[in-house]
């Protein structure tokens, strides 16, 4: 039952493990213990909780045999959740409970020898179950699990993980045999006898029926509440300021309700065009007594930096690995500053505003406006008229869009307009991948395609909820990254209770050629100064990325000189190599190696070599 440590926290990282109320629980939970590991227990004093989790961010409650467990940011109080439990008669009854607290957290309950356990609804916070010995055990991490139970990397999956993008419903599969995840939305409930367990379904997306005024209502009440719950604790709070619309907003709301110090931290870009620098400190003017934290521009790293370097204990690949020393870069100097906890402004981009793909069923609905919308879109992003019109004809369902998928992902990429208009963009392989992992990703996307459903009926609900779930699938490991070293971080656009304020909102008023996110400006209107709102501009970082593969080329070629994806017989080594060589190959600006790179360095943080406990 007990393997070896391959997969399993570090001392001091934070994960915790669920267990039924049964015999062989303590000697589970000596298997799933670190040094730094603590106990929450059943009323029958057999453990519950076991794992790591940092002060503060655990909050439990009994009455009688039940227990309530809130983990994560949440501003529930234990005097609340005690009364919770105390009127708890059925597991079920706890969807109430999980679709009404703000901020960002996993519950979990037992009652009468029952187990539930759910994570969010956006996929920030998830949960995987695998049996150990003759119980079902749920984590919030899939290693934790793997390390455990001795499980395998299952190679199919990292096949999968090598095309970009992974389409739904294969993004949420664990990297190792007999691991299995729950979907973000649904809750793990173990029964009795502590082996029988299934998912159930908690929460579903709002119907988008809101008009722009009252859903900006409910937008700005979700965001101050989010914000509430990361500065409610007081002390010293650093949020992200870049002089965009999503953090300044953030910004403003934590500086009108000053529980907290605040930390303003703007790191200006290398490219003369961007104007990130002007406009934050157009809204640090307006926010006295809020310190603003300038950082020199030539003090980011690059995209590409210290990939050879990463040993972050990860549960999945991420391409977030590319950006990991840009994210952590600010951490020392904010921690000397006395922030204990980091706020961004990421997820602004996938919750306020929306995809155009919602007008491919406006067109049948509403079609004059859609008409209009469209022409708008057309000039604003060059698009062709065959490929539009294609894609506004095409009514495949999801499955058979996602099975014509599997079939040619060599194929070359479509025009842009097609992913925008549709089901998203299919996924494909690049040249370097083998022929075998092509054949490999096909099989399982085909298998996929026979049971996949949507994760809404219109496709432009879908690419919505399935672009905030990649969005925290990367977050979710930045999270964990930043916390390591010393910093946690927080992203409130990416709470439930805030996607689902901008969820209801009609999709009509969330997105248009005319306007720039019109949803968050209107929830911020008399919060953020008008002057700060007229932004329509966005700083980019293709100047970075094309510079961080000229200096760190060398980095990129000593990746592939023992690629431990090329062992697997999954990527031809050689024609990475060359491609490292290159760094100014013109199809290298669409960052078409970060997927590789991602599989490439997970594979090489699960060795021991890399995960010597400190």
């Amino acid at each position: 039952m007990v393997a070896d440590t391959l997969g399993r926290p570090r001392h001091g990282e934070a994960y915790f493990a669920v267990l039924p109320d049964c015999e062989s629980a303590p000697a589970v939970a000596a298997a799933l213990r670190t040094p730094a590991a603590r106990t929450v227990c059943h009323a029958s004093g057999r453990p519950w909780l076991v794992g790591h989790w940092p002060d503060g961010s655990l909050t439990v409650a009994e009455a009688g045999a039940t227990r309530l467990a809130v983990i994560g940011t949440c501003p529930v109080g234990t005097e609340r959740l005690t009364a919770e439990a105390g009127r708890l008669r059925d597991l079920a009854h706890l969807d109430q409970l999980a679709r009404s607290l703000p901020g960002s957290f996993h519950l979990v309950a037992s009652l009468d020898g029952r187990l539930r356990v759910q994570g969010t609804a956006s996929g920030l916070r998830l949960v995987f179950h695998a049996r150990v010995g003759d119980l079902t055990v749920a984590a919030d991490r899939a290693d934790v699990l793997a390390a455990v139970t001795g499980a395998e990397i299952d190679r199919r999956q990292v096949a999968v993980r090598l095309l970009w993008p992974v389409p739904h419903p294969l993004q949420h599969t664990p990297m190792w045999r007999g691991v299995s995840a729950v979907e973000p939305g649904d809750c793990l409930v173990v029964e009795t006898d502590g082996r029988t367990a299934r998912h159930r379904r908690w929460w579903v997306p709002p119907e988008p029926v809101r008009p722009l005024a009252a859903g900006a209502e409910d937008v700005r009440r979700t965001l101050e509440e989010a914000v509430a719950a990361r500065t409610a604790g007081g002390g010293t709070v650093s949020f992200d300021l870049s002089g965009g619309l999503d953090s300044t907003s953030l910004c403003f709301l934590a500086a009108a309700r000053p529980q907290a110090r605040l930390i303003a931290s703007t790191w200006p870009g290398r490219d003369p065009a961007d104007d990130d620098l002007a406009w934050a400190r157009r809204a640090i003017a307006h926010l006295p007594g809020v310190e603003h934290a300038i950082w020199p521009p030539e003090d980011s790293p690059l995209v590409y930096a210290d990939l050879l370097e990463i040993d972050d204990t990860l549960d999945e690949p991420t391409i977030g690995v590319m950006d990991r020393a840009r994210v952590l870069s600010h951490v020392p100097a904010l921690a000397a500053r006395g922030s204990r906890l980091h706020v961004t402004g990421i997820g602004g981009d996938h919750v306020a505003w929306c995809s155009e793909a919602a007008y491919h069923g406006l067109l049948r609905r509403h079609p004059l406006l859609a008409i209009g919308r469209l022409r708008g879109f057309r000039a604003l992003f060059h698009w062709p008229a065959g490929p539009m019109m294609r894609a506004l004809a095409d009514g495949r369902p999801y499955q058979r869009w996602l099975a014509d998928a599997a079939t040619d992902l060599r194929a070359p990429a479509p025009p842009p307009v097609i992913g925008a208009l549709g089901w998203g963009s299919p996924p494909r392989a690049f040249d370097w991948v083998t022929d075998q992992a092509v054949e490999t990703a096909a099989e399982v996307i085909g298998e996929a395609a026979g049971r996949a459903e949507p994760l809404a009926a219109d496709r432009g609900r879908h690419v919505d909820l399935h672009a905030i779930r990649d969005a925290c699938r990367i977050v979710r490991q930045w999270e964990q990254m930043s916390a390591r070293a010393g910093l946690p971080m927080s992203s409130p656009y990416l709470d439930d209770r805030v996607i689902e304020a901008c969820l209801a909102v009609r999709p009509q008023d969330r997105v248009t050629p005319w306007r720039y996110k019109p949803l968050l400006t209107e929830a911020m209107r008399g919060t953020v100064p008008e002057e700060c709102l007229r932004r329509s501009s966005k700083a980019e970082a293709s100047l970075d990325a094309a510079e961080g593969l000229r200096r760190h080329g060398g980095d990129l070629y000593a990746l592939w000189e023992d690629s431990r994806l090329a062992r697997l017989g999954l990527v031809d080594a050689a024609a990475l190599k060359d491609l490292a060589g290159r760094p100014d190959a013109p199809h290298l600006r669409h960052a078409i190696v970060y997927s590789t790179i991602g599989c490439e360095v997970w594979l090489r943080t699960l060795e021991p070599s890399r995960r010597e406990v400190p």
